[in-house]
Order: C-alpha cells, then sequence, then structure tokens
C-alpha cells in the first residue's frame, strides 16, 4: 500500500506537514500518564513522532483502508490497534482503567463530540491536545464576554486548563481544508471534581447557552425558581456573560431550591 484515499464521509484530510506533525507531538507534555491514545492516525504522519516518546502509543482508526496501512508500515503498532470508532469503544476497559492521554489531527466533522466525549471520560485524561478546525480549537479556550465563547468553553473550563498553542494553513494537507486549522491542549487540573451536582451543572450551562440571546431569567425559567431568586442580579445576564467558577455557584443556587 503506497497511500490511503481521503474519504470525505470521514472528514479525512491527511497532514502532510513533517515539522507540523512533530509540533503536535510535542505538545504532549508525559506528565501523569504513561499511555497515549492518537485518534484517527490516517497515514501514521503523526503517530511515527509519538512512537518516539518514552510512552506506550496506542491507535484508534474506524477507516479499514488506514488501518491496513497501519499494519504494513508501522510494526511498532503490533497489537496496539484499535479498529473502532472512538466515539463508542470501551477504551477504559481496554486500558485496564489506566489514565492515558488523547492526542490527533482530529476529523472536523465529529470533533466537538471527541471533545464531550473526552469529558465523560475525564477521570482517564489527564491531557489533551491535537488539531481542529481553527474556530472549534478557539472555542475550547474561549474566555467569556464573546461571540465564541458557549457550551464548549465553560464545559472543558471546568474542567482542564486549555491553551490555544498554534496555527495551521490549510496548504499542508491532503486534500487541503477549506478553512485554517488551530491546536490546542486540555490539561486537567489538580482538583478537577466540582462543588455542585455535575449533573445539573452540565444541564444549566445547556439550557442557557440553547437560548443564548435571552437573560438567565428567561432562558432558565423552566426550573421553576422563587422570584426571590430570579430577581438576582445574575439573572440579568446572558450566559456568554458568565466563566465556568459564575456557572458552578449558578448549578448551586438551583440545586438549594430542590432541582
Amino acid at each position: 500500500m503506497d497511500k490511503v484515499r481521503a474519504k470525505k464521509h470521514l472528514g479525512q484530510h491527511f497532514l502532510t506537514d513533517e515539522s507540523v506533525a512533530k509540533n503536535i507531538a510535542d505538545t504532549l507534555t508525559l506528565e501523569g500518564y504513561k499511555k497515549v491514545l492518537e485518534i484517527g492516525p490516517g497515514m501514521g504522519v503523526l503517530t511515527k513522532y509519538i512512537l518516539d516518546k518514552p510512552t506506550e502509543t496506542f491507535v484508534v482508526e474506524i477507516d479499514t483502508e488506514s488501518v491496513d496501512y497501519l499494519h504494513a508500515h508501522y510494526p511498532k503498532l503490533h497489537d496496539h490497534i484499535f479498529a473502532q470508532d472512538f466515539l463508542k469503544f470501551d477504551i477504559v476497559s481496554a486500558f485496564k482503567q489506566e489514565p492515558f492521554a488523547v492526542i490527533g489531527n482530529f476529523p472536523y466533522n465529529i470533533s466537538t463530540q471527541i471533545v464531550f466525549r473526552a469529558l465523560e471520560l475525564r477521570d482517564y485524561i489527564p491531557e489533551f491536545s491535537g488539531m481542529f478546525q481553527k474556530e472549534v480549537a478557539e472555542r475550547i479556550c474561549e474566555k467569556k464576554g464573546t461571540k465564541a465563547y458557549g457550551i464548549l468553553s465553560v464545559l472543558t473550563q471546568a474542567f482542564y486548563e486549555t491553551e490555544y498553542l498554534f496555527t495551521v494553513d490549510e496548504h499542508v494537507f491532503n486534500p487541503p481544508p477549506k478553512v485554517k486549522s488551530g491546536v490546542m491542549r486540555m490539561r486537567r487540573k489538580e482538583d478537577y471534581s466540582l462543588p455542585c451536582n455535575e449533573k445539573l451543572f452540565f444541564t444549566v450551562v445547556k439550557t442557557a447557552f440553547n437560548q443564548r440571546r435571552k437573560t438567565l431569567r428567561n432562558s432558565l425559567k423552566g426550573y421553576n425558581l422563587p422570584d426571590e431568586i430570579r430577581a438576582e442580579e445574575v439573572f440579568n445576564l446572558r450566559p456568554e456573560q458568565l466563566d465556568y467558577k459564575e456557572f458552578i455557584e449558578l448549578t448551586k443556587k438551583i440545586e438549594a431550591y430542590g432541582v
């Protein structure tokens, strides 16, 4: 096999610039884990640099043609290739509940789903880094008060320190995407437990941003809070005006009234 054919339905854009691939691999700090999982390795341009790290490298790939290519060209990956869909795969059991980092040149069509799945697995993922569509990478790292700030920003920043690292131009891919790419890193906080009901926190954040042009008084009226609580200043704000800490405090208020 000389190369893998990029498949549009899988959102494949193969990175061709070796220096960019090495820079992405070097976003790994190697702290707090001994295993690394690369999502969607394709033909392994990033994989080869991860394999140089003093960690055990695994890859998860849904494209059978890419799986065959990796078996043929990367003998180090023997027994380390999961021919699975990361979004549905029980990676925690496969890793025997050991911590692991996640990295990848993520398919743009499912990149936010990958982040949400990683948040579900946050107890096992101390570090997450890689390349996204630029606006998605920026959204993850965005601070309150902007149009880009949203659900993804609040939920990731509640559990991880997020950092936008660098931008990647379209011409270093085959086929080139129509947008620029951005590389970011998330490092799990030392104390990432929330002082509120986590399920309610997720629900409050999503409910608020689903009607982001409305004040919280209107977007959260379904919680049937007492008038004296809804009269508080925070309910005059729109969701993009609250950081994750303020959403935690808001959740605690709602929780205190039996929701």
